[in-house]
């Protein structure tokens, strides 16, 4: 089969692409002449015949940032192109009732927070370790589980479902992957033997139905594209203890971004803090070293652009634990010791650690097989294509505390904020987020709720509604430390308050009066509103830090339902978990 004549974009060519799983021979018939009139040759018979009598192969996925969805699409592409007859869903939208119908099931979660499942995925997961799970004599599976290992119950999620599958008969094809943050490789080498196990079970067609090209180079977190700083404004006021910037960046190539989407930015380490790691490890930085990336560096390069030095990890400090043999560093790495690790590693970096646990004679390669890679930032985009398509606008907390006397910075925030110099290029890339998304009618009503840097998107979302006439009306919850320091982007949203594009606006400052006031206590102050809004078909969205904003409004959100609808909180609990697998409660938390 050959390619389409007209080069088709990477978000189009797969969502043609996913037009065949699962369809019946006319279906496929009716596609194939549809993509005729593209410029594609028709589908052979035989490969729509071959397609509909193979086995099938479910690809499922549960993502709270998009890195797991992300796997599981390149999965879903490389069984279609190997000919596989293969389907791919959301573990939100998925039917359960389906479940002991497969007959090969291939399961890609993350796990957020301290063990618990995303929120696509947590209606699924209720029904999978509940009562009314069926049993699975006849189905084969896989689960690839991505995780963060500075977390105590890394990859729970992916493990609990990967057992639990085992648990009610389920046949295990291939052994559960586990990925830490820097995930890609070993996805990968998951992927490639999973291919090899379903091509034993059920072997393929010759060749594939369909293949779509893509035109344009793609920008990933591997390959970013150059974008140079053209605005670093600082938007809280002089006397405000926060410094938040808002931030413009000019790609040096077309990147498509939604609503919704963040932009990754790859940093660089603070150089002060490199040359105090080397000090404190009695390194020189001229050693050469294997980084990250398979290439050889120097040491200082390397602890530079290549690794994680800013925070510590739970592996570190056992591979520290492992060089010193020190016993109270031992026992926070026990089962047990998870909540002295955590206070122990709160706010410190590894020249505190290093500091703290000298290491004679410890060698450059050694100290750099202990680290982690050095991750991208993401930033929520603050910004819509639509109103702004050559630039891309960032809400920018820059992070500075103080900590066993000294002064410590946040990577990527205070790189942006104080290093790169105005017109300076960064690497960045797009982190499509489709767990986070406009609804597509635009009259349907949507409320937003963002504390601090979290309003980003919502500056997005009021942007693209405004231009795209959306009739449906928005709410807007605010919460931040004191009204008149940082009230972030007050005027814009005073604006489109006058111009009737946002019909409500509450704010919270937890500093300005005697009591602290924050963004659920407005949501529940305004509770019988707020169950109406859902009750009426609204979409929810919600924004900030995972450690307390995300869980305290959920829990508010319960108390309305349960209250509202005079039920149970687990009863409560349920609805919300319905509407997340509607995609009616969505949450970007970090």
């Amino acid at each position: 089969m050959s390619a389409l004549k007209t080069p088709l974009s990477r978000e189009k060519a797969g969502a043609l692409s996913s037009l065949l799983d699962g369809l019946s021979r006319e279906q496929v018939a009716w596609v194939s002449g549809y993509l005729a009139g593209l410029g594609a040759e028709p589908l052979a018979a035989s490969s729509a015949d071959h397609a509909v009598s193979r086995p099938e192969v479910t690809v499922l996925h549960g993502s709270q940032t998009g890195n797991a969805e992300r796997v599981a699409r390149a999965l879903h592409a490389k069984l279609a192109e190997r000919g596989f007859a293969a389907r791919i869903d959301n573990l939100g939208s998925y039917q359960t009732a389906r479940l002991k119908r497969e007959r090969i099931l291939l399961l890609v979660t993350s796990t957020y927070g301290e063990g618990e499942p995303p929120d696509s995925a947590q209606a699924f997961h209720a029904f999978l370790m509940g009562e009314r799970a069926p049993r699975l004599e006849s189905v084969k599976f896989a689960v690839l589980a991505l995780g963060d290992r500075a977390y105590e119950r890394f990859c729970q999620t992916g493990r609990d479902i990967d057992a639990r599958l085992e648990a009610l008969g389920g046949a295990r094809l291939h052994p559960r992957g586990e990925c830490d943050l820097d995930y890609e490789e070993a996805a990968r080498d998951w992927t490639e033997q999973v291919l090899k196990a379903v091509a034993a079970e059920a072997p393929p067609a010759a060749a594939p139905a369909l293949r779509l090209v893509s035109s344009g180079p793609v920008y990933d977190r591997e390959h970013p594209c150059m974008a140079a700083l053209v605005e670093n404004i600082r938007i809280t006021g002089r006397g405000s203890s926060k410094d938040v910037r808002h931030m413009e960046l000019a790609p040096a190539a077309p990147l498509v971004f939604a609503p919704g989407d963040a932009l990754g930015v790859v940093p660089r380490n603070d150089p002060g803090l490199v040359e105090m790691l080397l000090q404190a490890t009695r390194l020189q930085g001229s050693e050469k070293v294997v980084d990250a990336r398979g290439g050889e560096t120097d040491l200082a390069e390397a602890l530079a652009c290549r690794y994680e030095i800013r925070s510590v990890s739970r592996s570190f400090l056992a591979r520290v634990a492992e060089w010193t043999e020190d016993q109270a560093l031992k026992a926070m790495l026990e089962p047990g010791g998870a909540e002295g690790l955590k206070a122990y590693a709160t706010g410190r970096d590894l020249v505190d650690v290093m500091r703290e646990f000298p290491i004679e004679g410890l060698a450059g390669r050694d100290l750099v097989a202990a680290l982690r890679p050095l991750a991208p930032r993401l930033y929520s985009i603050a910004s819509s294509a639509k109103a702004d398509p050559d630039h891309i606008h960032l809400t920018v907390g820059v992070v500075r505390y103080e900590h066993q006397g000294r002064t410590h910075r946040g990577v990527a925030s205070t790189w942006l904020a104080e290093r790169v110099e105005s017109g300076a290029e960064v690497p960045v890339y797009v982190h499509v987020n489709e767990r986070f998304r406009l609804p597509g009618d635009l009259a349907t009503p949507i409320l937003m709720v963002g504390a601090g840097t979290g309003v980003a998107p919502f500056r997005a979302f009021l942007e693209e509604r405004a231009l795209m006439g959306a009739t449906g009306p928005h709410w807007l919850v605010v919460g931040d430390r004191q009204f008149r320091q940082d009230f972030l982007y007050q005027r814009e949203w005073l604006d489109y308050r006058r111009k009737g594009v946002l019909q409500r606006i509450d704010a919270a400052f937890s500093r300005d009066g005697a009591t602290k006031t924050y963004v659920q206590h407005r949501l529940l102050a305004a509770s019988r509103e707020v169950y109406a809004w859902l009750a009426e078909g609204g979409h929810l969205y919600v924004c900030g830090d995972a450690a307390t904003m995300a869980p305290d409004v959920h829990a508010a959100l319960i108390e309305i339902v349960s209250r509202e609808r005079s039920c149970p909180r687990e009863e409560a609990a349920d609805y919300l978990r319905a509407l997340m697998a509607e995609g009616r409660y969505q949450r970007d938390i970090y």
